[in-house]
């Protein structure tokens, strides 16, 4: 006696299963190395916002900001020292500079 008429189609529904896991995989890696990658220009943007501010102050900062593609969020200087936070692409990141020793 043959039984394929009840097995029948399971094989589908398990290959569409598969397909839609390694969709969504596909899709949070995307997100993920997308976010890593804002946060590393995030950092580089601020590292260079904070050392052009203990030259040229804030509108060095604000200009080195934007030319790596972010925005300056926060500035403040505390004696020779200056705190910058910039964004770039919702990532944000801090970096600190002195212009003494």
């Amino acid at each position: 006696m043959c039984v394929i008429g009840k097995d029948r189609g399971q094989a589908v529904a398990l290959l569409l299963a598969v397909v839609v896991m390694a969709a969504v995989s596909v899709a949070a890696i995307g997100a993920f190395s997308s976010r890593v990658v804002n946060h590393g220009r995030a950092q580089t943007a601020a590292d260079a916002a904070a050392l052009a501010a203990t030259i040229g102050g804030q509108p060095a900062a604000q200009r080195l900001a934007s030319s790596n593609g972010g925005h300056l969020v926060s500035y403040s200087e505390s004696g020779d020292a200056v705190v910058v936070v910039v964004d770039v692409g919702g990532e944000r990141a801090t970096a600190r500079a002195t212009d003494g020793p």
